[in-house]
């Protein structure tokens, strides 16, 4: 028998700081929190998306301080590269061992996404694209 307080689950969603700055044409965003999960996905692609949507070209993101994410932030940085697609370019960077392991065994760090070393990289990979 279904008992909802105990067999439901109720998500809070929490807000999302980001820090992010400009090297000429690249915007660089850099989620300010150790996690990306079912919490605050939600706020992370709306957060990516309204980036893209405001005409930003060449984004790298920085995941440099994002130690795990689940699914819904697995879907959330999907979602926000098919925003992206036809705009512009994403790449990411500073990926660490947690999230490039969730990448490989998902296959996404093979063609869907372009994984830079740090973010120097990444902007350099970007202002190539001039």
């Amino acid at each position: 028998m279904f008992n909802p307080a105990v067999d439901s689950k109720t998500v809070k969603e929490v807000a999302m700081d980001f820090e992010s700055r400009t090297y000429g044409d690249v915007l660089v965003i850099r989620p300010l929190v150790q996690m990306i999960d079912a919490q605050n996905a939600s706020s992370f692609k709306g957060w990516m998306v309204d980036y893209i949507l405001q005409g930003e070209k060449k984004v790298a993101l920085d995941l440099s301080g994002v130690d795990f994410m689940d699914s819904s932030g697995l879907s959330a940085l999907i979602s926000s590269a098919k925003t992206m697609q036809g705009r512009g370019r994403l790449v990411l960077c500073g990926v660490g061992t947690n999230v490039s392991r969730l990448l490989s065994i998902t296959r996404l760090d093979r063609g869907v996404f372009e994984i830079h070393q740090d973010e120097e990289r990444a902007v350099e990979a970007l202002k190539g694209d001039d």
